[in-house]
């Protein structure tokens, strides 16, 4: 998802002002657009007058990824607790701290790239589509994925 506060029209040269907001997902689905509303702006920016229709957005990506997750491969549910324990933690610690919270972004970054390294090299040796299919992503978005954790080039 790119961050939709930019699109202000503001003053740096080559940035569009959004008339729209939408949601996409890398498995191709594209949310409806909400039109954002210049008119009642005033002298807010961007970021606060289309928080409103940004919001939207964001409750149909949720139902769109929770349809979703219920024809992908299940992640146990100890560990998706654990997973929005952290999720939350790392919110919580970004409203005190943006630089600690960032810092615990980049070591589930880390994390990530550890222990999907193998589970991907071998989930590649599998019928794309299906991997695709368990993942919730698209073949392309797919290959890209497993190319970045299993460390390989993505044009193999």
């Amino acid at each position: 998802m790119r961050h939709w506060s930019v699109y202000d029209g503001s003053a740096h040269p080559n940035r569009p002002r959004a008339h729209v907001l939408r949601a996409e997902c890398a498995c191709g689905w594209t949310d409806e657009s909400h039109p954002v509303d210049w008119e009642t702006a005033g002298g807010l920016r961007f970021r606060e007058h289309g928080a409103e229709t940004a919001g939207r957005c964001l409750n149909d990506w949720d139902q769109h990824t929770m349809a979703v997750a219920t024809t992908t491969v299940p992640v146990p549910v100890e560990l998706e607790v654990l997973l929005e324990s952290v999720t939350a933690a790392i919110e919580d610690l970004a409203k005190e701290s943006p630089a600690a919270a960032v810092k615990a972004a980049r070591t589930l970054e880390i994390i990530a790239q550890r222990t999907a390294y193998w589970p991907a090299r071998e989930a590649a040796a599998e019928d794309p589509e299906k991997v695709a299919a368990a993942l919730g992503l698209n073949v392309e978005e797919t290959r890209r994925l497993l190319a970045r954790f299993g460390g390989f080039s993505p044009y193999h």
